[in-house]
């Protein structure tokens, strides 16, 4: 009998705050190896400060996340490395020129394809050397969406990615998705998009609001991710009021 395989990423008893408020708490996830996981929930409930929690960005959480079997932040530095992260915003320097953007990125990174084929797959063929700022929205996000194609990250953290772009973009995008599930890697995504892929699992934020949503966070307000672990270890009894 063939045991479980290890989930690449875990989430134990997660909440996040913003704003001094608990925005969500108590959330169990195990995503493994070809997982597609789309975050839900009306605005407000925390899908963006999730992701940048699971991103590194926000240490306002409480629980733990795990990577590989290990949790942060005794293995941030392999996570950091598997891990690509696409905010709400293109993060794309319009002074620069797409090839220019993707050129730092690729410095950071390495890829697996060149610069002129990334920009060529979503569409930006002849706009290699364009000053962003004369690019559209539509074109800023695409030049954020070629770093997918450029990416060798297990694991894809993308908040919004089809905000402005066509429907052909859109139907592209998907098909990057599930290649890279397809291939043994891991999305986590937020989208008001209705996705038709066939392993998308729907995780609803709304699922996890807390008993209160004034309730004061005194026992843990100001503490980092890693605080909040040791403090949850110290005490695996206590309610966090985030």
């Amino acid at each position: 009998m063939s045991s479980s395989p290890t989930p690449l990423l875990e989430l134990r008893d997660l909440g996040c705050e913003r704003d001094e408020r608990l925005l969500f708490s108590g959330l169990d996830l195990q995503v493994v190896a070809g997982d597609v996981v789309q975050i839900g929930g009306p605005n407000g409930a925390g899908k963006t400060t999730l992701l940048r929690a699971l991103a590194g960005i926000s240490n306002d959480y409480q629980g733990q996340i795990l990577y590989a079997g290990k949790p942060l932040p005794d293995a941030s530095w392999d996570f950091a490395r598997d891990r690509l992260y696409l905010g709400h915003l293109p993060g794309i320097k319009k002074s620069l020129t797409p090839s220019e953007n993707l050129a730092w990125y690729l410095a950071q990174t390495g890829g697996r394809i060149s610069i002129d084929e990334a920009l060529a797959a979503v569409g930006l063929y002849g706009y290699e050397d364009t000053p962003c700022y004369q690019l559209s929205a539509g074109q800023l996000r695409r030049v954020a969406l070629a770093r997918l194609h450029l990416a060798e990250a297990r694991i894809w953290i993308l908040d919004e990615p089809f905000t402005a772009i066509d429907k052909l973009g859109v139907s592209q995008l998907e098909v990057l998705i599930a290649r890279q599930s397809a291939q043994g890697g891991v999305v986590i995504l937020t989208s008001h998009q209705d996705l038709t892929l066939p392993q998308l699992r729907l995780v609803n934020l709304q699922d996890y609001r807390p008993r209160s949503t004034n309730q004061t966070k005194s026992e843990w307000h100001g503490l980092s991710g890693a605080q909040k672990d040791g403090s949850a270890q110290k005490d695996s009894g206590a309610v966090a009021h985030g």
